[in-house]
């Protein structure tokens, strides 16, 4: 499935009750499902629940574009589809600032 597929299908399944929900409220589950993913990645969870939990994350975040008018298959092709957005490179060339990896901006 693709991007714009996939964003397509949350909105019809969810549009409605998102939209009442509003922007603030939606964000705060996100962020909630941000939480539950870190704490799957950290180990606490099973490798089924990691899954669940990076598509419940990816549901939320296509719900907050959807009802701010963000159509991701268009803005992740605009910043990432010719690789990294600084230095053009697939994999990026652009030089570790830190210890830690890190994405350009």
């Amino acid at each position: 499935m693709k991007i714009a597929d996939f964003q397509k299908l949350i909105e019809k399944t969810y549009g409605v009750r998102d939209r009442k929900r509003g922007v603030e409220a939606t964000y705060l589950w996100f962020a909630e499902e941000v939480g539950e993913l870190a704490r799957a990645i950290n180990g606490r969870s099973s490798r089924e629940n990691l899954r669940h939990e990076f598509a419940d994350v990816l549901a939320w975040l296509s719900t907050l574009a959807s009802i701010t008018g963000v159509d991701l298959q268009e803005v992740a092709d605009e910043r990432y589809g010719k690789g990294c957005p600084r230095c053009k490179a697939i994999p990026c060339k652009c030089e570790e600032k830190r210890a830690t990896a890190y994405r350009c901006s």
